[in-house]
């Protein structure tokens, strides 16, 4: 039998949207100088979403991963290992920071197509591990992983265009 929900915490589910957006943020930070200079003339697919939609799409993420993060923050207390579901938590987190600082920062498209590939098994492993904790959690990270898996086939893309 499991514990009573608890009542909605306003300090800790701001905390738990505040986390991915400061990553999110040191992202941007990391990203924006080359998404003026590299990134327009690097060649890419006719695919590609425009510049203005990244900035929103990850925003909503962000939002998203943390309402998943306070659902399963909630129920801490139930959770045998949360310690191990928490390291998850943040090693997704800091992968998806790699990825713009291997991708926008150095320019190492094919590392950052490497990276891409890791931080999609631990957002599948982190989405796995939320669902057993709380269903809502772990099906609020399905957006992301769609969203992430196409930014591997566009990652890849932009690889194979720029192959010099």
């Amino acid at each position: 039998m499991s514990a009573p929900q608890k009542r909605f915490q306003a300090i800790p589910f701001l905390i738990s949207i505040l986390i991915p957006m400061i990553f999110g943020a040191l992202g941007g930070l990391i990203t924006i100088r080359s998404v003026k200079t590299w990134y327009p003339g690097i060649a890419k697919p006719s695919f590609n979403p425009p510049d203005w939609l990244f900035g929103p799409v990850w925003s909503t993420l962000f939002v998203i991963i943390g309402i998943a993060a306070y659902l399963v923050w909630i129920k801490r207390t139930q959770v045998v290992h949360f310690p191990r579901t928490a390291a998850i938590y943040f090693i997704q987190l800091i992968l998806n920071l790699a990825w713009s600082f291997l991708f926008f920062y150095n320019h190492l498209i094919g590392a950052a197509l490497i990276e891409i590939f890791a931080l999609l098994a631990v957002i599948v492993i982190n989405g796995i591990v939320f669902y057993k904790i709380d269903r809502t959690a772990g099906l609020l990270f399905i957006p992301y992983f769609l969203w992430v898996s196409f930014a591997s086939i566009l990652n890849y893309n932009i690889f194979i265009l720029n192959q010099v």
